[in-house]
């Protein structure tokens, strides 16, 4: 799928990685939902929190970045050379969340997300330096790697995973 460059393809093409995501993670049985190594110790649950995380952390900086304010980024005391130690801590933080909680609040995040690429122009959303808290990049451009293609390399992680382990029973 090529990138989005406009509401309406990232619309598309969140709705469309969300939807292949969650066919894979059905496919998943139960009782390995909660079994390390879909992405080296984590888990699918692991990597559905993950995907959550991203989502909150992309809905904080708009709210932030919203009200003419520069928020933290990725997130407060990480640099974006640190994401692999947030995302460390996301993982620990979440480890132990149920499956259910993990679902709900991941199709949560994703309905608030997609609200708020609805509510932004084209211009808002792909225009480069556009606001301040984008830096040279857009919102379009974050929101796409909060999305479609953060879905797509779990959906990638899962497929592989999963072939293998039911490949071995």
């Amino acid at each position: 799928m090529t990138r989005p460059k406009n509401r309406d393809d990232l619309l598309y093409a969140a709705e469309e990685e969300f939807a292949k995501l969650h066919e894979i993670v059905e496919q998943v049985p139960e009782d390995l939902r909660a079994t390390p190594g879909a992405c080296d110790e984590w888990s699918v649950k692991d990597l559905l929190a993950h995907l959550d995380a991203w989502h909150e952390m992309f809905l904080r900086w708009e709210a932030v970045g919203a009200t003419g304010e520069v928020p933290a980024m990725p997130a407060a005391g990480f640099t974006w050379a640190q994401t692999p130690e947030l995302n460390q801590e996301i993982f620990e933080r979440h480890r132990h969340d149920d499956w259910d909680l993990v679902q709900s609040r991941l199709d949560h995040s994703y309905r608030k997300i997609l609200e708020v690429i609805s509510s932004h122009t084209d211009e808002d959303l792909f225009t480069k330096k556009r606001f301040a808290w984008t830096g040279s990049t857009s919102i379009g451009s974050y929101a796409v790697s909060a999305t479609s293609s953060h879905y797509g390399w779990a959906a990638n992680l899962i497929r592989k995973w999963l072939k293998s382990n039911l490949a071995a029973d």
